[in-house]
């Protein structure tokens, strides 16, 4: 009888999944591409350590984002329009408005080069096909086709994963020197620069409006007896999205450090797909390029639904996710439409991001750690670990900023 409670119980929290791995595409996105094979290609597996550490960060942090949305059965931007002074409402949008337009520019940018490596496409006809079809996917989102629209990005997710897999085991990286790259270590001021930008990057301020309206979305208000249920079947959907997403991240490195270390040209997307077609084969080449083009449709996809929870949150108004998807696609477009050189935009893209995420992990956690708020205490040794990692995180941004200008 035991048996079958638990067996009933076990399958109720699998029902409760998906949710994380919506939001785990903000961690596949074409910047994770560029960032993890020009770390393999140029300093071998040296910093394997970086994507384990980064993805336990991102584990504890999007966790936070998921309990105050099933806690208060609110979104982290209505929340804080909640708690903020107009003014401050207006100005916190703004500025969340302008990462999610920069957040999009990495991803149709990264769509568009997959275009173009793939059928010569020019990249600006690259980019208005990747907003037309993501544009597509996005009307599944809401209502009765909501669960059409998670099993899209799903199935994305997963063939993103294939084709990563694929090539690193045509790469043949080596076991020995893999868990070699678990030591934490550096080689020197690039690689601190290199690991800044792969660390600092790794939360993006729209997983975390996403994640507290997925699973708001998927549960609504409910009641404190359910709430510790639906909290364990969330940790678990975050752990096992989230190590996915970071064997992804870290079979892009091994798959450079195996096969592109020392190739040169590798640190901008056209360069690697190059890189890797030649030294593993056109295949290879060809499951590099649709993983990186399906990476930039679900991205950019679930970026704009993110836009959607952040204008309705703050401003307490209900935009359609259509029309967020003109509000941040459009300057995309607009710049690619300008001839500005598409690896400089996606720099430019990170820069405006590393401004954002200081901007959505004080209040999440503010926010979490309020009893007030969440009517439930937040563990001190989480809430400790949780501060510790957001100062991290924020001090290499700063730190990617300073290098970025600098060079």
């Amino acid at each position: 009888m035991t048996t079958v409670k638990h067996q009933g119980s076990v399958k109720r929290r699998i029902a409760m999944f998906g949710p994380s791995f919506i939001a785990a595409v903000a961690y596949l996105d074409p910047g994770n591409f560029a960032t993890n094979i020009s770390a393999g290609a140029e300093f071998g597996y040296l910093l394997i350590w970086v994507v384990v550490g980064a993805n336990l960060m991102a584990m504890l942090i999007q966790y936070l984002a998921a309990r105050i949305g099933v806690l208060t059965g609110r979104t982290l931007p209505e929340l804080i329009a909640e708690h903020s002074t107009n003014p401050v409402r207006i100005a916190y949008w703004i500025q969340a408005q302008v990462v999610a337009i920069a957040t999009d520019i990495a991803e149709v940018v990264g769509g568009a080069i997959a275009l173009q490596v793939l059928t010569g496409m020019p990249i600006i006809w690259g980019a208005i096909v990747t907003v037309a079809i993501s544009t597509a996917i996005l009307v599944l989102q809401g209502g009765k086709t909501n669960h059409r629209f998670q099993q899209v990005i799903i199935t994305m997710v997963v063939l993103i994963a294939a084709g990563i897999l694929y090539n690193v085991v045509l790469a043949g990286p080596s076991p020995v020197e893999t868990l070699q790259g678990m030591k934490p270590q550096f080689a020197g001021h690039e690689s601190l620069v290199l690991a800044a930008g792969m660390l600092g990057a790794t939360v993006m301020p729209h997983a975390i409006y996403i994640h507290s309206a997925l699973v708001r979305d998927r549960f609504g208000h409910v009641g404190k007896d359910q709430q510790e249920e639906i909290l364990r079947a969330t940790r678990w959907d975050i752990a096992l999205s989230m190590l996915l997403a970071g064997s992804v991240n870290g079979g892009m490195l091994v798959l450079a450090a195996g096969a592109l270390n020392g190739v040169d040209g590798t640190d901008t997307l056209t360069g690697a797909h190059d890189a890797i077609a030649s030294v593993l084969g056109s295949s290879a080449g060809w499951a590099f390029a649709v993983a990186l083009l399906l990476s930039g449709l679900a991205s950019t996809t679930v970026g704009s639904y993110s836009g959607t929870v952040v204008f309705n949150g703050l401003l307490n108004l209900k935009i359609t996710p259509l029309a967020t998807r003109l509000l941040t696609a459009v300057p995309a477009v607009v710049i690619l439409a300008l001839e500005v050189d598409p690896t400089r935009a996606l720099v430019i893209s990170q820069v405006v991001l590393s401004f954002g995420i200081p901007l959505v992990l004080i209040p999440l956690i503010s926010l979490s750690a309020n009893d007030y708020v969440t009517g439930r205490r937040l563990n001190r040794i989480v809430l400790a670990v949780a501060v510790l990692c957001a100062l991290l995180i924020i001090v290499l941004n700063i730190a990617l900023l300073v290098a970025t200008f600098a060079s």
